[in-house]
């Protein structure tokens, strides 16, 4: 029974331990970038051991991996929550637009996910990471909204749609009007959707 618990307690504190790694990296990530943060000051910021950081995490870039699948989780549960009750996949596309821009405007997530992570990462890294977390999404209400299955060329359509969406939240990051671009990125779907 006592070790039946101790092994609770100490999965419980590891596991408190990889948050707080986690949420120490992503605040100094946010407000440093990550080429500028080191693994010193997130050990300090989290309040943890040096061994403690290099038990959960292999490096520096491992953390940030780690800061990125779940900045990337956080969108993804944003559109599913927004579009579960939709009744239509055109429905479901206009939500989940709106859902994704606004997941994008919690500070610091466009930097780590648009700008750091692809610069730190690699875009390859990246899009297995998008293939982790809400992988093919476009593709899946393009398909419910056009009717048909998937195919390369919607694929193709649904990769050029998502650099849409990228470049949509980092131009409303910069200052730009967001009422313009929720406008015109559902202006786009339904032209490819077949429905304009």
């Amino acid at each position: 029974m006592q070790v039946k618990k101790q092994r609770r307690s100490n999965a419980s504190r590891s596991h408190a331990m990889r948050e707080a790694l986690i949420a120490a990296g992503r605040r100094l990530f946010v407000e440093k970038g990550y080429a500028e943060t080191s693994t010193p000051e997130i050990v300090a910021a989290a309040n943890v051991t040096r061994g403690a950081l290099y038990h959960h995490f292999e490096d520096k870039a491992a953390l940030f991996r780690a800061v990125i699948v779940t900045e990337s989780e956080h969108v993804a549960d944003a559109i599913n929550i927004a579009t579960r009750g939709c009744a239509d996949a055109v429905g479901a596309l206009d939500t989940g637009t709106d859902a994704y821009l606004d997941a994008m405007t919690v500070p610091g997530r466009t930097r780590l996910l648009l700008i750091d992570g692809p610069a730190a990462l690699g875009r390859k890294a990246m899009d297995e990471i998008d293939r982790e977390t809400s992988g093919g999404t476009i593709v899946v209400g393009l398909s419910g909204a056009t009717g048909r299955p998937p195919d390369a060329r919607m694929e193709v359509q649904g990769r050029l749609l998502s650099a849409a969406f990228e470049r949509a939240a980092l131009d409303i990051a910069d200052g730009a009007d967001p009422v313009t671009y929720r406008t015109e990125l559902k202006r786009m779907l339904a032209e490819t959707c077949g429905r304009a």
